[in-house]
C-alpha cells in the first residue's frame, strides 16, 4: 500500500514538474505569434480610449525625427486596466517579440505590429560594423544599390553569409543594407514586388509605396528606406531624393 502511495505521489510530482517546464515553452511560442484577435482587441481599446479622452492617442512620446513606422508606439499603461485587462501576450510589455504601434494617426489611427527581432539583428550588425570602422575608418561598403545605398561586404565583417532578417510578411530572408551615413536598413523590395503584383494599386513614380505592405498585413515595414515604383518595369526601387 505504501509503495503504491509513493508511486502515485511521484507521478503527481513529475507531472507538475513537466507542466512547469512545458508552460514557459508554450508561453514563449505564444509570445511570437501575431494573433489577429490580439491586434483587434488592442484596436478596440484604443478606440475606447480615444472616445473617452476626446480623441487623444494612447502613445509614448517620441522625437519628431523618429522614423514614421516607429514613431507612435502604444503606451499600454494608458489602456490597462480600464480598457483592457493586460497587454497581449505577444507584446513586448508581456515578454513578446512585437511592439504595438499606430499608423495613419491623423485620419484613422490603426493598430499594427513591429517585429522587434529585426531590431536585435540590426543592433548586432551595427556592433560588428562599428568594430570594423574603428580599425579601417569607414564601413565595409560593397555594391551600390542606389544613390547612397549599398550592400555590405559580409566577409570583411567575418560573417559566413550576407546579413538578413526574416520577413514578417512572407517569411523570406530580407537583406540588411547600409546607407552612406552608416545606418542599417531592411531591404523590403522582395515583399514589395510580390505585393505590387498581387494587390490592386494606383501608385506612380515618386509615391512612397511602403504603405502597400501596411494596408495588406498586420505589420509595419520598420527600419526601412522609402521606396517608389518603376512605372515601366512595375517593380519597387529606392525613392532617392
Amino acid at each position: 500500500m505504501m509503495k503504491k502511495w509513493i508511486l502515485s505521489a511521484m507521478i503527481v510530482v513529475v507531472s507538475v514538474l513537466l507542466s512547469g517546464c512545458l508552460y514557459p515553452q508554450e508561453r514563449l511560442t505564444q509570445n511570437q505569434i501575431p494573433y489577429k484577435e490580439q491586434v483587434e482587441r488592442v484596436q478596440q481599446a484604443v478606440n475606447e480610449y480615444r472616445q473617452a479622452t476626446g480623441g487623444l492617442l494612447p502613445i509614448k512620446t517620441r522625437d519628431m525625427s523618429t522614423p514614421i513606422y516607429q514613431k507612435y508606439p502604444i503606451d499600454f499603461n494608458l489602456l490597462v486596466p480600464r480598457y483592457m485587462a493586460e497587454p497581449p501576450g505577444n507584446a513586448f510589455e508581456s515578454g513578446g517579440v512585437y511592439q504595438y504601434v499606430l499608423v495613419d494617426v491623423e485620419t484613422n489611427p490603426t493598430v499594427k505590429l513591429l517585429d522587434l527581432r529585426a531590431a536585435e539583428a540590426i543592433r548586432d550588425l551595427k556592433l560588428r560594423i562599428r568594430m570594423y570602422q574603428d580599425t579601417h575608418g569607414y564601413p565595409p561598403f560593397k555594391d551600390v544599390l542606389a544613390k547612397g545605398v549599398f550592400t555590405l561586404d559580409y566577409k570583411k565583417l567575418r560573417l559566413d553569409a550576407p546579413p538578413y532578417v526574416v520577413s514578417p510578411y512572407s517569411g523570406k530572408n530580407l537583406p540588411l543594407i547600409i546607407d552612406g551615413k552608416g545606418e542599417i536598413y531592411i531591404d523590403y523590395r522582395i515583399d514589395l514586388y510580390e505585393t505590387l503584383q498581387s494587390e490592386a494599386h494606383h501608385y506612380r513614380y515618386g509615391d512612397d509605396i511602403r504603405d502597400l505592405l501596411v494596408k495588406h498585413s498586420l505589420f509595419v515595414p520598420a527600419y526601412s528606406l522609402p521606396y517608389t515604383i518603376d512605372e515601366k518595369k512595375k517593380e519597387p526601387i529606392f525613392l532617392v531624393k
